[in-house]
């Protein structure tokens, strides 16, 4: 079913940048949907974020990789996995996003590298060295000090982005096995189209406002009834779509190139940017333990970036210049 495919020590490092590169556009994502979240519902969010991604994907990434002739697939059973997969890891993650403090629910979801990890070993027979466990130790102990368990920070809540991240783990181990025969736009195409279908029916079935009155507080984000966007609200749903769409097409490509257990460490630049966007735009300051965990998840990436440059040096000094 799944073609053999060998990696190269070159592909590794581009996936890698390709992570960081979704890491840093999914980042903008997030912060957009929490600064949105008090007023739109999130499926409506989803919706036309997906519209727009889908428009630019189809429009400017699958030109780049061939045309639409790579749409053509016999992996599209795989593709409605991964689109569910996706869909229900946005919906947890973005729920806990009006109830948590947006530095911790981005922490706890960055449990995802440390659950792609241990799911390479069992379902990719992967080999996973004492260098990139390393890595995902260090990031892993990083998170428990931005999270501190065990502190009144820590709510019921918290379960939410950590059910995102096992759907996200998942995700990943499909988007490894289809990168052998599927291209990152493909993928993302289809990806932003199940998740136009997803939220669309949701909001057939709930975009009213009825349910919100008697569904608990947690619930509040998502049936909250549909609302017109404003002109200043609007350019930010559309550039959702453009972080959505360039996301999508970088971590497909990212998990494609490279090793899910080498390229997972670097999906931690998003937690950084989070810390980043609390304090510049929701005023939450971490404190020092925080400032050490962020210091703590950088050098297990930047680790493994030397480490995978070292190996490949010799093989890219091989080829002509």
């Amino acid at each position: 079913m799944f073609a053999k495919y060998k990696i190269r020590h070159n592909d590794n490092l581009t996936g890698i940048i390709c992570v960081c590169l979704a890491g840093i556009f999914f980042s903008c994502n997030d912060a957009a949907i929490k600064w949105l979240s008090g007023n739109y519902p999130l499926h409506q969010i989803i919706l036309f974020r997906s519209l727009f991604g889908l428009i630019l994907t189809i429009s400017f990434l699958v030109p780049l990789q061939g045309g639409l002739k790579i749409l053509k697939t016999n992996l599209l059973f795989y593709h409605l996995i991964r689109g569910f997969l996706v869909f229900f890891a946005n919906l947890f993650f973005f729920l806990s996003l009006p109830l948590m403090n947006y530095a911790e629910a981005s922490a706890v979801f960055f449990i995802a590298p440390v659950i792609i990890t241990l799911l390479s070993i069992f379902f990719l027979n992967e080999k996973i060295g004492v260098h990139r466990w390393t890595a995902v130790i260090l990031g892993f102990l990083g998170v428990i000090l931005i999270l501190r368990p065990g502190s009144e920070s820590i709510q019921l809540v918290a379960i939410l982005p950590a059910l995102a991240a096992l759907c996200y783990a998942t995700l990943h181990i499909f988007t490894r096995k289809m990168g052998t025969t599927e291209k990152a736009s493909t993928m993302a195409v289809y990806i932003q189209i199940s998740l136009i279908f997803l939220s669309s029916l949701l909001g057939l079935l709930i975009g009213d406002g009825s349910y919100e009155a008697i569904a608990p507080h947690t619930l509040s984000f998502l049936l909250k009834p549909w609302v017109m966007p404003n002109l200043n609200d609007g350019i930010i749903i559309f550039f959702l779509g453009i972080f959505s769409a360039f996301g999508g097409f970088f971590i497909s490509q990212g998990y494609r190139l490279s090793e899910p257990s080498k390229a997972a460490p670097f999906e931690y630049i998003s937690l950084i940017l989070s810390l980043m966007w609390g304090i510049f735009l929701f005023n939450e300051f971490p404190d020092f333990l925080a400032y050490f965990g962020i210091s703590l998840i950088a050098l297990g990436g930047i680790y493994i970036y030397i480490r995978e440059g070292y190996r490949a040096s010799p093989k890219i000094l091989e080829k002509p210049l």
